[in-house]
């Protein structure tokens, strides 16, 4: 399984950090149509799983954030020769700081917008026997403190089909 949420990791990975259509050109775009919004470009964009605790005493925590990992892997052999014939959870974490709560949901809420609408765009077939049908589940998690600042965190949640 390494191999199917390696790779699948990498060109989530691929799509967030694009030049012409990745996260950052879609913030900016964000931000032009709603003044009042006051997010800066994703400063850390990482293929791992980390609790935010673990993040800010490593002291390598830059926020904002987007961590992009595998939550779950489904093989339901939907074709009965194939190795692999399912589905992949992967999960995009977008993690924001700043050190008062004006504003922090609506600023987080920014990126996982930008996060939903760069999904939206790829929809199709990804190669090599994976292809995203579209769908995905938001989740906002409290605001905590984190470090000196606030700390927000929101996951979304798409699946992948894979036949390999």
């Amino acid at each position: 399984m390494a191999g199917i949420t390696g790779t699948l990791t990498a060109q989530v990975m691929s799509l967030l950090t694009s030049t012409t259509s990745g996260i950052n050109v879609r913030i900016a775009a964000i931000e032009a149509n709603d003044t009042t919004l006051k997010g800066v470009p994703v400063k850390s964009i990482a293929a791992q799983n980390v609790s935010v605790d673990l993040a800010e005493s490593s002291g390598l925590a830059q926020y904002p954030a987007l961590l992009v990992y595998c939550d779950k892997v489904h093989n339901l052999q939907r074709e009965k020769f194939r190795q692999f014939s399912g589905r992949v959870h992967l999960v995009i974490e977008a993690r924001q700081t700043q050190p008062t709560l004006n504003m922090i949901e609506q600023n987080t809420e920014m990126y996982v917008d930008a996060v939903c609408a760069l999904l939206d765009d790829s929809r199709g077939d990804w190669g090599d026997g994976a292809s995203y049908t579209g769908g995905y589940q938001v989740s906002y998690e409290p605001v905590v403190k984190g470090g000196t600042n606030f700390v927000q965190r929101a996951k979304v949640n798409f699946a992948l089909e894979v036949s390999e």
